[in-house]
């Protein structure tokens, strides 16, 4: 008969992944019973860690050592065991007033999520910056700066401006100028690059009468501003915390020459992830999707890479403006109740002060017990 999880061996689970997240040291027996004045032996609790092990939650890296959580262990840990828990008042209290200093810009907002998360997870981070789900044209203009040379303001929803000079092929007046722009933001209005995209492809006829081959250049140049935008934002990840993440003991080597070689591996693929969000890309768009605090643990990402790494992530934003993504990425050995209770404070903070700058709210967006 298979082996069930009975109450003992819930709470034998619990304490072990505790334990290990805690001292980064394989858990004993003998120790669980000392410690935590089990009315049993250690004899028992050796066979219920076996049995546990024998279930897929638990390993041992050596044959005399103690136990340590597999990826299915910490699974089963954060989606039944975990204690639910929040940051402490003081914190939020503090992490409130740290935003309150710099309201309004929305350039330090992000790198203070990031510090933040960072410091209060013990662990590095990352933040993208909010943006569209699509980007969408609003305006243009256009504007003679030399004879040879137009200076095009391109402006599209959430506030989002991007300057760009060209030279046409004969003068324009500025008259001219401002009859292009109109014209072109008319038929642009609220389209996204695909519909602009579909607008000049399929209705090339109609646009005729309007459009010249001088209009034509200048659509094309939105198009090419906002396809470019949007690769960008994509690619554009806000990291922080390589100092808190470098100071866990998985990057810590022993004496001993495999151990150094494992860690020097280690501190190489996590400067590689940070620094080009290499293995963290297919995250993004999963996390924008979904609802809530995502975790991925270890063997659970599609990237080799991450196989190490837990990441914890939650979307923030205006749904229907701007969304981002915030989170912290660390060994799977992470503690899981922290780092969860602190992306998810910080999210709930980002997508108030949002709310504020995008939607006109008037409610104060630092109320306690966000």
């Amino acid at each position: 008969m298979a082996a069930t999880l009975t109450e003992r061996r819930l709470f034998i689970l619990k304490i072990v992944v505790q334990e290990f997240v805690e001292t980064a040291t394989p858990v004993a027996s003998e120790m669980l019973v000392r410690k935590y004045g089990l009315g049993f032996s250690s004899a028992t609790v050796r066979n219920e860690l076996a049995t546990l092990e024998d279930l897929g939650y638990l390993t041992h890296l050596h044959t005399s050592a103690g136990r340590v959580p597999t990826d299915a262990g910490y699974r089963f840990f954060v989606e039944n065991l975990m204690e639910r828990t929040s940051l402490s008042m003081a914190e939020q209290r503090m992490i409130r007033h740290q935003f309150y200093q710099v309201r309004g810009e929305l350039d330090q907002w992000i790198q203070l999520a990031g510090a933040v998360l960072a410091r209060t997870a013990q662990n590095a981070s990352l933040v993208t910056p909010p943006r569209a789900e699509h980007l969408r044209f609003k305006n243009l203009e256009l504007i003679s700066i030399h004879e040879t040379m137009v200076l095009a303001v391109l402006v599209f929803h959430g506030g989002i401006v991007k300057q760009q000079t060209f030279s046409p092929d004969t003068a324009r007046s500025a008259e001219d100028l401002r009859r292009c722009a109109g014209q072109i933001s008319d038929q642009l209005a609220d389209l996204t690059v695909s519909q602009v995209e579909d607008l000049i492809t399929h209705d090339a006829q109609q646009l005729a009468p309007l459009f010249g081959d001088f209009e034509h250049g200048v659509i094309d140049l939105v198009t090419h501003a906002m396809q470019t935008f949007e690769e960008q934002a994509r690619e554009q990840i806000h990291s922080d915390g390589l100092l808190e993440m470098l100071s866990q003991p998985e990057f810590i080597p022993s004496l001993t020459r495999d151990d150094a070689e494992r860690a020097v591996e280690r501190l190489r693929r996590a400067l590689e992830i940070l620094k080009n969000g290499r293995g963290l890309g297919p995250l993004i768009p999963q996390a924008l999707a979904s609802e809530g605090v995502q975790v991925i643990i270890g063997g659970e990402h599609s990237e080799d890479e991450m196989r190490e790494y837990s990441v914890v992530l939650a979307r923030y934003g205006v749904g229907g403006t701007v969304t981002g993504v915030l989170g912290v990425i660390g060994p799977t050995r992470m503690a899981y109740p922290r780092s969860i209770s602190t992306v998810r404070y910080i999210s709930s903070l980002m997508t108030s002060l949002l709310g504020d700058l995008y939607a006109g709210e008037t409610r104060p967006p630092f109320e306690d017990g966000l």
